[in-house]
């Protein structure tokens, strides 16, 4: 069954710049793999070197870059590219929901978990979520 058709992207731009490293966080994923955002919202990011999926797993490793005021409501999926500025950080992985409603831990999958200090990140840089996408067969003509 197909689900999902196309959206747009959700933009945001960086309010705060995080420096710090944890290889004990014990974030959990959400079981969710999409999560709608509103104009306004404030919500963390973290990158991680972790790949499953599968809801509960323990985040352990993770890197902090900081936190994004959603400007371009929307829905964030499991699988949309991260922009800040021109730095690609990786892949949203899932959601942790330890601080909600205050805000959600979007975690972003990445070669290495890395900070906001590791990229130079400064507020007011952009910040986007992209969905690649997807490839459509051409319907064959009757």
């Amino acid at each position: 069954m197909r689900e999902n058709g196309p959206k747009r992207n959700i933009g945001g731009v960086l309010v705060k710049v995080l420096l710090h490293k944890r290889t004990d966080r014990g974030m959990r994923l959400e079981e969710h793999a999409s999560r709608c955002v509103r104009r306004g919202e404030v919500h963390e990011l973290v990158s991680t070197d972790h790949q499953d999926t599968a809801p509960g797993s323990r985040i352990d490793r993770v890197g902090f870059l900081g936190f994004a005021e959603i400007t371009d409501a929307g829905v964030i999926d499991r699988g949309d590219e991260v922009w800040i500025g021109h730095h690609h950080i990786g892949t949203v992985l899932g959601f942790d929901a330890c601080h909600f409603p205050n805000h959600y831990n979007i975690l972003i999958a990445a070669p290495v978990p890395v900070s906001g200090e590791d990229l130079d990140l400064r507020p007011e840089q952009a910040v986007r979520f992209v969905r690649q996408p997807a490839v459509i067969p051409q319907l064959a003509r009757r």
